[in-house]
């Protein structure tokens, strides 16, 4: 069963820079992509960003240039780094590890982004 454990959410102020952690407890290469969705009350689950073992990033539209993915397979993690963080980036964001047609998802960590 694989794991995977979202950190450093939380509440920040807009403008903010914040960065999630997800934690896995397999090889991250074993994964064809791996990165991070988000939810808003009321809204479906969107795309953040991800990455595939051969390194290519994708983002959402709304995160470009704000947001950047990366990854220390040493340490089995995928990060999320944000910046100039907005009140419409509150939502849930969630882990994903995806292999083949299997999507592994972590429980889910909070930002909410308000002064």
């Amino acid at each position: 069963q694989v794991q995977l454990i979202e950190s450093g959410g939380g509440l920040v102020q807009p403008g903010a820079s914040l960065r999630l952690s997800c934690s896995c407890s397999e090889n991250i290469f074993f994964f064809n992509w791996m990165g991070w969705y988000r939810q808003a009350p009321g809204r479906e689950r969107e795309l953040v960003a991800n990455i595939n073992v051969g390194g290519v990033t994708n983002y959402g539209d709304s995160v470009k240039g704000r947001f950047t993915i990366s990854r220390d397979g040493a340490r089995k993690t995928v990060y999320l780094e944000m910046t100039d963080v907005k009140p419409e980036d509150t939502a849930v964001y969630y882990c994903f590890a995806r292999v083949m047609s299997r999507t592994n998802w972590g429980q889910g960590i909070l930002v909410t982004v308000s002064s």
